[in-house]
């Protein structure tokens, strides 16, 4: 079902993350990590936009082949579309580089854990990656292999990438333990939690953009155009829908799509919102807080 309804978690403050002028996070880096084709451009796209803009250097990390969603029954039709849309997908939100991966389409569960870790884990050293948005590797009522997967590995492989002794051959080869700070996983099904609220506001044409780039598989991308037709062959017509397919599929989006992004807006004071569950920078221990008010001198 699509918009996901999410639901605050429990006991945890909403923050809400707002536009920052001028580029705060300028050399930082961040990894948008999809299973498919339209996840990002459904989970996270304004949310991307926005940190972009904010000085961030992105990276789009794709695990599937996608053979399995698509308009044509040929496999590697299908496979050829989905990859041309997500590099498309990529211009439109501005990511420096896609990586693909090329794991076949909800058959995750059956590929090697430990290879798509040890893969992620290399990304995120070579890249020096600070942020990453994925799916919530501990959300509920995900029935989609490929989603819980892929979670899972970028969690391990985030906090992994930090250590000195897992893939020593990476350090041979001149890369330096680095770990990823920030997630920023997302809402997916109904009733996961969150306890971010992004403001998009300012990048939704850029989300829709983004959503109707997806023509080969997802629920925007040429859904307005097919709704038209459909209709027209029944004598009837949406003024909404009125103009060149483009301009169809992209109000569709905004009429529909949209719909949960404007609903968490309005129930935050914002006019569109993204949300998340985030995790950041670990928090300072009570030993640490313990050393900083009575440590003294040596001598």
């Amino acid at each position: 079902m699509f918009p996901p309804e999410p639901m605050p978690a429990p006991g945890e403050e909403i923050v809400i993350e707002r536009p920052v002028p001028g580029k705060p996070h300028q050399g930082k880096v961040l990894a948008a990590v999809q299973a498919h084709a339209d996840d990002i451009p459904l989970f996270c796209a304004g949310t991307v936009a926005k940190l972009i803009e904010e000085g961030y250097t992105a990276y789009l990390i794709q695990t599937t082949n996608d053979e399995a969603c698509g308009p044509t029954p040929s496999l590697g039709e299908t496979i050829l579309q989905n990859e041309r849309e997500v590099e498309t997908l990529a211009s439109v939100l501005g990511f420096r580089r896609v990586f693909n991966l090329g794991y076949r389409n909800h058959r995750m569960d059956g590929e090697s854990a430990l290879e798509l870790r040890a893969r992620l884990v290399f990304l995120f050293r070579l890249l020096k990656v600070d942020t990453v948005l994925t799916f919530n590797p501990w959300g509920h009522w995900e029935e989609n292999p490929d989603h819980w997967v892929t979670a899972r590995a970028v969690e391990a492989a985030r906090w992994m990438a930090g250590m000195d002794k897992d893939y020593p051959e990476h350090l041979a080869a001149g890369l330096a333990p680095h770990t990823v700070q920030e997630r920023y996983y997302w809402v997916v099904r109904r009733h996961q939690p969150y306890n971010r609220v992004v403001d998009i506001s300012a990048h939704i044409e850029t989300k829709v953009a983004a959503i109707s780039v997806n023509k080969a598989q997802g629920p925007g991308g040429s859904t307005g155009s097919r709704l038209k037709k459909q209709l027209a062959a029944r004598g009837l017509r949406l003024p909404e829908l009125d103009g060149d397919d483009e301009t169809a599929d992209r109000q569709y989006i905004r009429l529909f799509l949209l719909r949960g992004d404007r609903e968490l807006g309005r129930a935050h004071g914002l006019e569109y919102a993204e949300a998340f569950y985030y995790l950041g920078p670990e928090r300072t221990t009570e030993v640490d807080a313990y050393v900083a008010a009575h440590a003294v001198p040596l001598g």
